[in-house]
């Protein structure tokens, strides 16, 4: 079973490449649609509020 990273960052992606699918966001937004995803769902999971400090964990 992979770990919890493993599993919030592949959540992560696909989310972020079903938007650009659908056009809801570009591919040129990704850098900052991924962040804001991904720190979502990491707080989501770990039950913390998200924040820029999130980054500093990885």
């Amino acid at each position: 079973m992979a770990s919890v990273e493993e599993q919030i960052l592949r959540t992560a992606k696909e989310i972020v490449v079903k938007f650009i699918e659908t056009g809801r966001i570009s591919p040129t937004g990704f850098p900052d649609a991924f962040q804001s995803i991904y720190r979502t769902i990491a707080a989501t999971v770990k039950d913390q509020p998200p924040s820029a400090a999130d980054d500093s964990e990885t």
